[in-house]
Order: C-alpha cells, then sequence, then structure tokens
C-alpha cells in the first residue's frame, strides 16, 4: 500500500514534495509550503490553437483539435523524462499553455564548477527546455501538417510553493515573479522567447544570446525592457552576445 501510495502522489506532486506527505510526522492539517530565493518560470503558449479549434462534422465536434493538442502536451511531458531536465518541474497546463518551472528541486550537475554558474545553473536548464519545446512542436508540426509556433516568456525570482486541496491536491507556485513570467508570454511575440532584463544579464554570463526588444507596457508592472533570447542555432554560431 505504501508502494501504491508514492507512485499514486508522485504522478500528480514533485517528487520532493510527495517525500513530505509520505513522511510519518505528517498531518492532515499541515500544509505544505516553502520559500525559494530564486526560481526560473517559463509560461509557453500556441496562441493560434484558438484559431485552429473548430467543433464541425469533419473532426468530429472539436475531438480531433483536442486529440491533437493532448499529443502536443504529451510530447511536451516526454521531454521531462530526460535527465537533463531532470530539474524542470511541469507546474500545470492551461488551456493550450505549458507552465513549468526550475530551481525548485535544482541540484547543480558536474559540468557547472564555478559558484556563480552552480547558482544559476537552473536558468540555463529552463532555457534549453524551452528550445526543446519548440523543436518538439517543430516535428509535430511535420507530421500534422501545421504550422503552430509557441510565444514564450520566462522570468526568475522569488516564488512560493505549495500544495492546495485535499480531494484533488494540486502544486502549484505564487508570487511576483511567476506574474512578471505570464506577463512575458502574453506581451511577447510568436516564435520568441521573451525574457525580463534581469534574466537577460544572467543568461550573458551562461553564453546565450539576447537581444533588447525596448520598452513595453506590462500590464500591472508599468514599462519593462524586455529581451528576446536567440534560437540555439544562432548562439551556438555566434561568439558574442548583444546587450543593447
Amino acid at each position: 500500500m505504501e508502494n501504491l501510495n508514492r507512485v499514486l502522489l508522485e504522478n500528480v506532486l514533485p517528487a520532493h514534495v510527495a517525500e513530505h506527505f509520505l513522511g510519518r510526522n505528517w498531518k492532515n492539517e499541515d500544509l505544505y509550503h516553502q520559500s525559494y530565493e530564486s526560481v526560473c518560470v517559463m509560461f509557453a503558449s500556441i496562441p493560434d490553437f484558438k484559431e485552429f479549434y473548430t467543433e464541425s462534422d469533419v473532426n468530429k465536434e472539436g475531438l480531433e483539435c483536442l486529440r491533437l493538442l493532448n499529443e502536443i502536451i504529451a510530447d511536451f511531458d516526454e521531454l521531462l523524462s530526460k535527465p537533463k531536465f531532470s530539474g524542470v518541474e511541469k507546474i500545470k497546463t492551461i488551456g493550450s499553455t505549458y507552465m513549468a518551472a526550475t530551481g525548485l528541486n535544482a541540484t547543480p550537475g558536474p559540468e557547472y564548477t564555478q559558484e556563480h554558474d552552480r547558482q544559476y545553473m537552473h536558468i540555463g536548464t529552463m532555457m534549453e527546455f524551452a528550445f526543446a519545446l519548440v523543436g518538439k512542436l517543430d516535428v509535430i508540426n511535420k507530421h500534422s501538417f501545421n504550422d503552430f509556433r509557441l510565444r514564450v516568456g520566462i522570468n526568475h525570482g522569488p516564488v512560493i510553493a505549495g500544495v492546495i486541496g485535499a480531494q484533488k491536491p494540486q502544486y502549484d507556485i505564487w508570487g511576483n515573479s511567476v506574474n512578471v513570467a505570464s506577463r512575458m508570454e502574453s506581451t511577447g511575440v510568436l516564435g520568441k522567447i521573451q525574457v525580463t532584463e534581469e534574466t537577460s544579464r544572467i543568461l550573458l554570463t551562461l553564453g546565450y544570446m539576447c537581444s533588447c526588444r525596448g520598452i513595453i507596457n506590462v500590464k500591472g508592472k508599468g514599462e519593462l525592457k524586455t529581451f528576446f533570447v536567440h534560437t540555439e542555432m544562432t548562439r551556438s554560431l555566434s561568439q558574442g552576445t548583444v546587450m543593447p
């Protein structure tokens, strides 16, 4: 029974959170919560899926559209099983938007020897995961004869993580950093990864290239300077970093 409980919990909660609830000292009234100083949050949406979705006899009243969306999300989830993405936690999906975070359980790998790299390596992991999502969607487009593109927003900073609910517990994260990451996605551009100025500076030190988009008006945050992260191909072919 204990093994079954573990499997069930780890299917709905991150492994390190499941351990909390499997502990012998845990009580039903205990609220799981944890504060983090630096978590990288990503929102990746497929805006043109809304136009793609129709309910007609041809697609079985929308069933075929949902079947394709399920395939896309399932393929995104499959990336999480790769060792290099072990530090990525899927938080949830909201319609055709995929939310994930790093830094919630991150343990620096051996390739990160400098203290600065070890402190911010999870931001690089999040960026690589975003690149992987773009690549995975390209493959799906070829097989399904579609032209979906991601609009990605990323930010990092302090968050509070917790589990809400008794019958259907859900792990989630909250904080200004999460809200800004969401705004980076909603104010972004199709086919691009938009980040805050603070996150772009960290990416610069990790070897990524960013181009300044300029000042944009962000709902609830006022005017912010944002940056677009160059694609993986551009980054590998370039030696410097563009940071106006």
